[in-house]
């Protein structure tokens, strides 16, 4: 009798569980049986193994196979234990030495000529193996450089199974001839699923956007809403925008990626490994460093956005913009289910999907936009009488937006109609996304600095009890507020709301704690009445 054992990893969400890949062998009838709860992709690497195994000069042993995959208890998904398995029964026939493979984690497809394809979810995997203190990792070659972004973990990575039966086996390793030149690699399809990010609408933009010439000068006017998406930007902030079509809504939600920080180290591994997951991970580029950019089309369903699917869920809208920008344009043309369902991620940071397969976890901390017309035909003002809806269809659809919703979006401004003279004036443009960039960097440190310690990064963060307690505005700055909660302009939720962009406020101009006039600019973003005070940041400093 033959046994031996390797390892794997397999998913739940972003989070990995090690997986104990078993391999028997017995006198009796030629048979191969995998048992563990495999799903039915996982159960045709049978038929993958076998011929993989053929193909690359192995012997297939003609006794009962058992193949067990423990804990038996989790449900294993996915192409990625035919390496694991294919090891495993090779070291059962003693091609390979057993004892090699007990603390080897494999992670890879086989082809069935022996090829070793990449699979989702690779860094999320190695992750989990290093947590439970595997040091040797085996991937696909295609896919090592994503896996190395793991410290203390030795990382193999494979071409075919070939090279890696003369690995283990301590013979030389066969050199495999490239494909042609000038196709695609084949083995690099499963880095991206086709698909997958159709209905999301993922873009890599932030500072790659920046280099391609798309600058926050270019925005004409708009200096209330220029200075939204930078307090935005420097506290982490929730934003509105609600203005006329064509007043520059969308090209202010693409530039705000640029501004933002670079993501940390640990930032990146998150982001990297939700797009590793859901198959978004672009080949050549292991980690991501920059803040993603989402914005869903309209019709985009509750799962799109939350994340769910048939089977194991898959990560949608919210988790895919984690550390970055969640764009919502034309928000109230999106289903009032579906931007309900954004209130739960919006508060807790992260998303719980609950399907028969299992339940999962998704990150989802982003910074929500959300852009909307006044009105149907888009042209409703206070001061201009070109809207041509009668009054009930302006409520309507100005309702289609919850009020819980919009009370947990910190900024609201209403972008103006762009004015012949503002567009055809030459000379004197905005400000750069470069002096923003380095002003709202400049705002984080400070944030970070008074945070250090405590569990909060930025301001949007801290809860509002904490805020009031620990962290005070000057004395008689927060007066004015006060005095609209009274009145019922604002609720306490929108008081601590307010508190926190004067915080952002003071960041950005260099003040120690809030003062009356960084309270009333705070104000004024929040419920759009005017209170007197220059609108632009750099008027303040």
């Amino acid at each position: 009798m033959g046994f031996a054992r390797t390892c794997s990893v397999a998913l739940v969400g972003v989070e990995g569980v090690v997986v104990e890949v078993q391999a028997d062998l017995e006198p009796g009838v030629a048979a191969f049986t995998l048992v563990g709860l495999p799903d039915k992709s996982l159960t045709e690497s049978r038929d993958r193994v076998r011929a993989a195994v053929v193909n690359s000069g192995g012997e297939w042993p003609q006794k009962k196979l058992t193949v067990g995959l423990s804990p038996a208890s989790v449900p294993k998904a996915g192409s990625g234990f035919d390496l694991a398995v294919a090891c495993a029964v090779l070291g059962a026939s003693e091609r390979i030495d057993p004892r090699v493979l007990a603390d080897i984690v494999m992670i890879g497809e086989l082809g069935l000529d022996g090829r070793v394809r990449p699979v989702r979810g690779i860094l999320p995997a190695v992750l989990a193996a290093a947590d439970a203190g595997y040091e040797q990792v085996v991937v696909p070659e295609c896919a090592a450089a994503e896996a190395s972004l793991v410290p203390g973990v030795s990382v193999l990575g494979v071409r075919s199974l070939r090279q890696l039966i003369a690995v283990l086996a301590d013979e030389p390793v066969p050199e495999e001839a490239p494909d042609d030149l000038g196709r695609p690699d084949p083995l690099l399809a499963g880095l991206r699923v086709p698909g997958t990010g159709a209905a999301t609408g993922m873009r890599s933009l932030g500072a790659a956007q920046h280099e391609q010439g798309h600058d926050l000068a270019d925005v004409v006017g708009q200096i209330s809403a220029r200075t939204a998406v930078e307090v935005a930007a420097a506290g982490g902030h929730h934003l509105f925008l609600e203005g006329p079509p064509g007043a520059g809504k969308t090209m202010l939600a693409e530039r705000l990626p640029a501004i933002l920080p670079p993501l940390t180290r640990e930032e990146s591994l998150e982001v990297t490994a939700v797009h590793s997951v859901a198959g978004l991970l672009p080949p050549g580029k292991p980690l991501i460093d920059i803040a993603p950019y989402c914005a869903p089309h309209h019709s985009a369903t509750m799962q799109a956005l939350v994340g769910g699917g048939q089977g194991v869920a898959r990560p949608g809208a919210v988790s895919l913009s984690h550390r970055g920008i969640l764009f919502l344009d034309e928000t109230p043309e999106f289903s009032s289910r579906a931007l309900d369902a954004l209130r739960q991620p919006l508060e807790a940071g992260h998303v719980v999907i609950a399907r028969s397969a299992g339940v999962v976890r998704f990150p989802a901390k982003f910074l929500m936009v959300l852009a909307a017309n006044p009105c149907p035909c888009g042209r409703f003002s206070q001061t201009d009488d070109f809207c041509e809806c009668p009054p009930s269809a302006v409520r309507r659809y100005q309702a289609r937006l919850s009020g819980p919703l919009l009370d947990r979006v910190d900024l609201r401004v209403e972008v103006d109609r762009v004015t012949r003279a503002e567009l055809t004036q030459r000379g004197a443009r905005g400000e750069s996304t470069a002096t923003v960039a380095d002003r709202v960097r400049a705002a984080r440190q400070r944030a970070a600095a008074r945070l250090a310690g405590t569990p909060w990064r930025t301001n949007s963060e801290i809860p509002g009890r904490e805020l009031r307690s620990r962290w005070h505005a000057a004395s008689g700055a927060m007066d004015e507020a006060e005095r609209n909660l009274e009145r019922g302009v604002l609720t306490a939720r929108g008081l601590d709301r307010v508190l926190r962009v004067a915080w952002t406020v003071a960041d950005l101009v260099g003040h120690d704690r809030p003062d009356a006039t960084d309270v009333a600019l705070a104000l004024q973003l929040r419920t759009g009445v005017p209170r007197g005070v220059p609108m632009a940041i750099g008027a303040l400093t």
